[in-house]
């Protein structure tokens, strides 16, 4: 009964976890997706620990408790802005995670297999699974334990260093030891050596070495991704996440850890790929650490930046009849949201047309802008994606861009030896007047120079957006 009971609550939990997926493809139904969500983990919960194989029950509610004590302590202190790295962070422990249910299923078989058959009667859970498998079967669920712990490996180092990327703490420039490629393909090489090794002799060694060569490709194929690609990199880690679950789900014969772990490696490479195309980037050449690059020097920038002040941004929007307004990760880290927010409904109300532009891979986690401006009550309607928006610059008066950079930059069209040439990007500088809120004269988190900065109709309004924007809202009638 345990079992069919069991079985029956994987398939609803399942179906509410596609039900949370499919709706978070929009803002109006994604709180609804995520009670979905929250009701299909909470049920697969319950079903796992009554289910075949339960046991140390005050050890499983402890854990449980203390996990849930400390998920809601993180919720609570993190911004909007730390997201992303919350998220890196997120994946690097369903890597660990894998690893450890890897190394544990290991260990188990081969306490089974040392055993008595005489006594694989007495066994239960996992091992009585293990027990009552053919060689062949063993043989397969040593190569699918192995995967589990080579995808959880390479993504537990590859977040680590994602998220000190994103932090700020791990430098944002693509960077690789001496050797570059050629280190990731000799570790993966010696990974599958390993899987031959481990394959004829279910020894530890080779699990072990692999694990320390899968680390490092994780280390090492992230350090070699640039800033301007991190959106992606999120994505993809997430991606592996999925399959390192799916195939410890195979490993445990879990029918839900393969579904869940399937729906999540194929979102996110899904997302990744839609991510790629959208920067005009090689998506193998992104999931392979930047392989490949630019064959010359950058453009040189000429000419210098111009500021104004609250009363000249003031002046302009007061004269304007059309205002785009793109935000980026610069308007996140300022928790300026809630004065655009105010600044869009003070325009709005003098009658301006204001809209908002939205570069696939804003800010540093996809959809980051959106949620930003969801969160602060900004119409939907007038939230609108590059492709809808980006050829109606021309015919607009003013647009303010709040802390972007790369997916505003002209050198993305113009400089064959950028690194982000051929990135489609908004093209703000078709504008008739363009306001770039911005603390200084910085490059960004990419560490790319933007040739908008120095434009004729560009002026730079200088200072935290948070400050700057509530300085115009006092200016403006």
């Amino acid at each position: 009964m345990d079992f069919g009971f069991t079985t029956a609550a994987y398939v609803v939990a399942a179906v509410l976890f596609i039900l949370s997926l499919g709706g978070l493809s929009g803002q109006e139904s994604a709180k609804r997706a995520v009670w979905y969500g929250i009701v299909g983990m909470a049920l697969a919960v319950f079903a796992t620990l009554i289910g075949p194989g339960s046991g140390l029950w005050i050890l499983s509610v402890i854990l449980i408790a203390g996990g849930g004590i400390l998920g809601y302590m993180v919720a609570t202190k993190v911004q909007m802005t730390e997201m992303p790295q919350l998220v890196a962070a997120m994946h690097s422990l369903v890597g660990l995670a894998a690893v450890f249910v890897g190394y544990n299923a290991h260990f188990e078989v081969s306490r089974v297999l040392g055993m008595d058959p005489a006594t694989h009667d007495t066994l239960r859970g996992f091992a009585a699974v293990v027990a009552h498998k053919a060689p062949v079967e063993i043989n397969i669920l040593r190569v699918e334990l192995f995967l589990g712990v080579f995808i959880g490996a390479v993504t537990f180092t590859g977040s680590v260093i994602a998220y000190g990327k994103l932090a700020g703490k791990v430098t944002s420039a693509a960077t690789k030891l001496p050797g570059g490629h050629i280190l990731n393909a000799a570790a993966a090489g010696l990974s599958v050596l390993c899987l031959v090794w481990y394959f004829n002799t279910g020894g530890f060694l080779p699990l072990f070495l692999m694990t320390i060569f899968s680390l490092f490709i994780g280390y090492h194929l992230i350090m070699g991704i640039g800033g301007a690609d991190m959106p992606v990199v999120v994505s993809m880690l997430n991606s592996y996440s999925g399959w390192a679950a799916a195939a410890i789900g195979f490993s445990l014969g879990n029918d839900l850890l393969i579904v869940v772990g399937a729906l999540v490696g194929s979102s996110g490479a899904i997302l990744s790929y839609i991510m790629c195309k959208a920067m005009n980037r090689s998506f193998v050449s992104v999931i392979l650490g930047g392989f490949g690059g630019t064959s010359g020097p950058a453009m040189e920038v000429e000419g210098e930046q111009v500021a104004i002040d609250v009363d000249g941004v003031a002046s302009a929007l007061e004269e304007a009849d059309s205002v785009i307004i793109v935000p980026g990760y610069g308007m996140a880290v300022a928790q300026a949201q809630q004065n655009v927010a105010e600044l869009t409904r003070k325009l709005r109300g003098q009658g301006k047309e204001v809209r908002f532009a939205i570069h696939p891979v804003a800010g540093r986690l996809p959809g980051h802008m959106n949620v930003l401006l969801a969160e602060a009550k900004v119409p939907y309607d007038i939230v609108l994606e590059m492709d809808e928006i980006n050829e109606d610059f021309p015919d607009t008066d003013v647009v303010i861009v709040i802390g972007s950079n790369d997916i505003v930059n002209p050198a993305a069209q113009d400089d064959p030896n950028s690194p982000i040439a051929g990135m489609p990007v908004l093209e703000v500088w078709k504008a008739k007047q363009v306001f770039v809120s911005k603390r200084g004269q910085g490059t960004g988190y990419s560490g790319i120079e933007n040739p908008l900065f120095y434009k004729d109709n560009t002026r730079m309004y200088y200072g935290d957006a948070k400050d700057s924007i509530g300085a115009l809202l006092n200016k403006l009638g």
